[in-house]
């Protein structure tokens, strides 16, 4: 009696393995639709467009949109940075100077999505041209500054170049840098099978 317990039990535990391993690949495609959702590709034409006009990886724009405002255009930070790419007054007349001195544009275009990712495009490129392409000092400076940034530079604790920053000081800049470079190394890892394919 005691055997045929044993078998029947072997039998379920084997039956239960086999019904796992045919629901892992439902598994797997359930979750990276749900990464797919969580890291998506909105406003694709736009950041396409400037991410080539920039030079600039478009999966860095998109870190920087879903970290910064989770692609609400109309989002506005406690200190008035606007938009997807959150972009204060200060560093928007900082850009104008460089990219549209003409164009009659003013803060409140930054709540339109092409202005933004326009602008915003621009200024993290800047940032990795200044700071040797390194995607974590151009997210620090992109969020902090980039005054804040080079004085970090010259201390030792913080850059063993003077280049770019293998230590980031502040709670709210490591957190910052952490978002950007989780979000990017995600981007990667769903999207660049998909452009390969593509």
């Amino acid at each position: 009696m005691l055997k045929r317990y044993g078998k029947a039990l072997l039998v379920l535990m084997l039956g239960l393995v086999a019904a796992a391993l045919l629901a892992l690949p439902l598994i797997r495609a359930g979750l990276h639709k749900l990464d797919l959702a969580r890291y998506p590709q909105k406003y694709q034409e736009l950041v396409e467009q400037y991410a080539l006009e920039n030079q600039i990886d478009p999966l860095v724009i998109y870190s920087v949109i879903r970290t910064e405002s989770g692609f609400d255009p109309k989002a506005e930070s406690n200190v008035g940075a606007r938009g997807l790419m959150q972009i204060t007054e200060e560093t928007f007349w900082w850009i104008k100077s460089k990219i549209a001195p003409k164009e009659e544009l003013e803060f409140e275009d930054l709540y339109d999505p092409e202005t933004n990712i326009r602008f915003g495009s621009y200024y993290f490129a800047a940032c990795l041209s200044r700071y040797e392409n390194d995607l974590a000092t151009a997210a620090a400076a992109y969020h902090s500054g980039w005054g804040t940034v080079d004085g970090l530079l010259e201390q030792e604790a913080y850059s063993a170049d003077g280049e770019i920053l293998h230590t980031f000081p502040y709670e709210q800049m490591k957190l910052y840098v952490y978002k950007i470079t989780h979000a990017f190394q995600k981007y990667q890892t769903l999207y660049s099978s998909v452009e390969i394919e593509g």
